[in-house]
């Protein structure tokens, strides 16, 4: 399997949409999809992590394939509105590194 960078990516999402998807949906179906299948990552972690457990109807689903369907579809919006994911995750990688560089080592609450 070869590494691919963020462009890579944003690239590889891109050739498959229209290759195969037609077209982008719009932003607000894709804003849509990204909320519906985040319930579907919350639905399994809520079932594997937390208390609540599965019908008996009801079947377990790939964490991982969640999480990809969450990210594709972020990346579609990202193709979509012209945002450059690696820029996007380095600038705030910086802010994070100033905004909480002393924030998470100053809260009791992670050391207990």
């Amino acid at each position: 399997m070869k590494e691919l960078t963020l462009t890579d990516i944003q690239k590889e999402v891109d050739a498959w949409i229209k290759a195969v998807g037609v077209r982008y949906f719009s932003e607000l179906t894709n804003m849509t999809i990204l909320t519906e299948e985040v319930g579907e990552l919350a639905r399994i972690m809520a079932r594997t992590y937390g208390e609540q457990s599965l019908r008996k109807d009801e079947t377990t689903h790939s964490l991982a394939d969640e999480i990809n369907d969450i990210f594709f579809v972020l990346v579609c919006i990202a193709n979509q509105t012209g945002v450059d994911l690696t820029t996007a995750f380095w600038d705030g990688m910086q802010k994070r590194n100033l905004r909480d560089r002393d924030r998470h080592n100053q809260n009791p609450k992670l050391y207990s």
